[in-house]
């Protein structure tokens, strides 16, 4: 009788915690994919309409480009800079390449730097910094170089020749030591603005060359008679205005003359032939 007991009472526990099997609601799982399906349609319709209202609007007369605004010219002329951008009036402004266009402008040796904006509804503006030459460079070939000290043009025929020709340095100085080629060319910028600085249109205009030695340092040259005048490495500003006080009186003399020397800090040393 026990066992018969133990039995039953084993079976009426595991019937006890039996799971019931709850029904599949398809009715309700289809009722989400037809509300999924719908939203994706409405999206879907929303992305159509607004793509064929932007080509509609795109293509509307007051998108057209009709006016093409261009500043900060000196060397270069309006009909340069609108042919090298690509931009004509009647062009859609809405497909305008805009970083394209910067792209293409700066391309060009005499453009520092160029904004290029689009103006609703009809214009384009292009705004540019032209590079301004202040000497020439000489390293086998003539190159420009701006006032930030970097050499970004070959001369070519017709190109204005009114600037100091800064010698010393070659294409293979660029090349195995740029840093000190760079370094070079900055104190050719310093002498230069010392010497506009110092007020002598007379010394600013009869300096046809600048030389650079890595042992003497710069050394200019006068148009009239080829007179050396010795600078040194630094302190130009000094020297020149020292130099500035008697040059008048030089000029008198300067076929008698061999070399100036103004590399010391308390005098000018004169070399007579």
């Amino acid at each position: 009788m026990r066992e018969f007991s133990l039995n039953n009472q084993k079976r009426t526990t595991k019937n006890r915690f039996k799971k019931k099997r709850e029904p599949i609601d398809f009715r309700g799982f289809f009722k989400k994919v037809v509300r999924l399906w719908r939203f994706v349609v409405i999206v879907s319709l929303v992305a159509v309409i607004l793509y064929q209202a932007y080509g509609f609007i795109g293509h509307r007369a007051f998108f057209k480009v009709d006016k093409i605004n261009i500043s900060g010219l000196e060397r270069l002329s309006k009909d340069e800079v609108q042919q090298m951008a690509s931009v004509k009036q009647g062009d859609d402004l809405l497909k305008l390449n805009i970083s394209k266009i910067g792209e293409q402008l700066s391309k060009n040796p005499w453009i520092a730097n160029v904004k290029v904006q689009r103006n609703l509804p009809d214009s384009v503006s292009i705004s540019i910094v032209e590079r301004k030459p202040v000497a020439i460079v000489s390293m086998g070939y003539l190159y420009y170089m701006d006032s930030n000290g970097d050499v970004f043009k070959p001369l070519q025929e017709g190109d204005n020749l009114d600037f100091p020709v800064v010698t010393g340095l070659s294409e293979d100085d660029f090349i195995k030591d740029p840093s000190g080629a760079k370094e070079t060319l900055a104190g050719v910028l310093e002498l230069l603005k010392d010497m506009r600085q110092s007020g002598s249109q007379v010394l600013m205009s009869d300096i046809s060359e600048i030389h650079y030695d890595k042992g003497y340092g710069y050394t200019m040259f006068t148009l009239s008679n080829g007179l050396p005048i010795r600078v040194g490495m630094d302190d130009f500003g000094n020297k020149i205005q020292r130099f500035c006080k008697i040059y008048n009186e030089l000029q008198l003399q300067l076929s008698n003359l061999q070399y100036v020397d103004l590399d010391y800090a308390d005098r000018i040393v004169i070399n007579r032939g």
